[in-house]
């Protein structure tokens, strides 16, 4: 079953999937945040070089299997496999849209 995305999500996806850390920085607010692994990214540039970074150590796939709302937020689980430690896994990706961006995203295990 295909899953119906919202198109700032789906775009998120689809750039983590080619590796464009600049487009994906594009489906942000100027002011987002981003939590991962335990680390806070604010702002386009912080979360443009968080994913240049992650692209560059890690070879990986992900695939949204999950889609639920909850506290006003999207939350998408996917499953991560690639050349990274605890491979593969399920994340939730938490998701806080403002209009037709991401605000906030929280990447948990």
């Amino acid at each position: 079953m295909k899953l119906e995305l919202p198109a700032v999500i789906a775009q998120y996806f689809s750039a983590d999937k080619k590796g464009n850390a600049h487009a994906i920085a594009e489906c942000f607010t100027d002011d987002a945040i981003v939590v991962d692994e335990g680390n806070t990214y604010k702002g386009r540039e912080a979360i443009r070089q968080w994913m240049a970074n992650a692209s560059t150590h890690y070879t990986y796939t992900v695939e949204p299997f999950s889609l639920t709302e909850e506290g006003g937020r999207t939350i998408v689980t996917s499953h991560l496999v690639g050349n990274f430690p605890g491979s593969p896994v399920d994340l939730r990706y938490l998701f806080r849209l403002e209009g037709d961006k991401i605000a906030e995203l929280e990447i948990i295990p």
